[in-house]
């Protein structure tokens, strides 16, 4: 990074909610001396006037020591999207309903917010870099930091689906859809189809169905270098959702491929932080 210190702010759609987040973040800021920069959509969403360090109507940029994510799962995935391949991590604190990605949680107990923030804009935190899922999809390559989901269209029939890997087919199931997740989208819409969990740091990714219209189908975690594919064989077009947002649609005949990619979008963690003990607290005791 180049000039002053600066961090990139990025919120959810409710601003009276993480207004006392954005207070203690402006208040950790000036004592660490790091500008802020807020893009169109956020100076008008919280009524941002000018002042010292603050930088207002400002493009995203690469040029910063941090990106905060004020929100939930969706809030937090568009922050690691953008700053994907840039090695600017993401700070996250939750204002969603699970907020796996989170990086701190205001309801934890002794949360002190000012504090929080200015650790983070001190550098005080783990890095982890998170895979993705390279797509090669009839629209072009795109990415998923979580999961890509294909499933029929509302009121239309059950779907067939087959999935290949490295060109051997593995099935063909009538289905409402599939799923692939990388690990750190395990916990989302896989988890809620029966899928697996993959604790994050294991390599590969998997597929799930939804609502399979078989006793056989099961879930299955592709190997890291393995090309997987996924063929519409259904008569008509199915949707598309990438990271929980709509990308599209695939044709009769259509197909996307599915790579894993090891080193996409950097999160920041508190220092000793662990997966099963998020995974505990976000979902329950692992045993009753």
């Amino acid at each position: 990074m180049t000039g002053a210190r600066a961090a990139t702010v990025l919120s959810h759609g409710r601003p009276a909610q993480t207004a006392g987040a954005l207070r203690a973040l402006i208040e950790a800021a000036g004592r660490e001396g790091v500008a802020l920069r807020f893009d169109a959509d956020e100076t008008g969403k919280f009524g941002l006037t000018p002042r010292d360090g603050f930088v207002l109507d400002a493009p995203l940029s690469d040029d910063v020591e941090l990106c905060v994510a004020l929100g939930g799962d969706g809030t937090i995935l568009r922050a690691l999207r953008r700053y994907a391949g840039t090695s600017v991590p993401v700070f996250a604190v939750n204002y969603g309903e699970v907020g796996f990605l989170a990086t701190v949680d205001p309801d934890e107990d002794d949360f002190d917010m000012t504090e929080a923030f200015e650790r983070a804009l001190a550098g005080d935190f783990e890095v982890l870099t998170l895979p993705a899922l390279a797509l090669e999809t009839p629209d072009g390559p795109q990415a998923a930091i979580n999961d890509l989901s294909i499933h029929r269209r509302a009121g239309e029939r059950v779907a067939q689906l087959a999935y290949a890997i490295d060109g051997e087919e593995a099935g063909s199931v009538r289905c409402d859809g599939l799923v692939l997740a990388t690990p750190a989208g395990s916990t989302g819409y896989n988890l809620a189809n029966g899928g697996p969990v993959l604790a994050w740091g294991v390599e590969g990714f998997v597929v799930s169905f939804i609502a399979p219209h078989s006793l056989t189908a099961r879930a299955l975690v592709v190997a890291p270098g393995d090309l997987l594919s996924v063929h519409n064989r259904s008569q008509g077009e199915v949707d598309i959702s990438l990271d929980g947002r709509p990308a599209g649609t695939l044709g009769p005949g259509d197909a996307i491929t599915a790579s894993f990619l090891r080193e996409a979008a950097d999160l920041a963690q508190v220092p000793g932080s662990s997966f099963y003990r998020r995974l505990r607290q976000k979902f329950g005791r692992l045993s009753s």
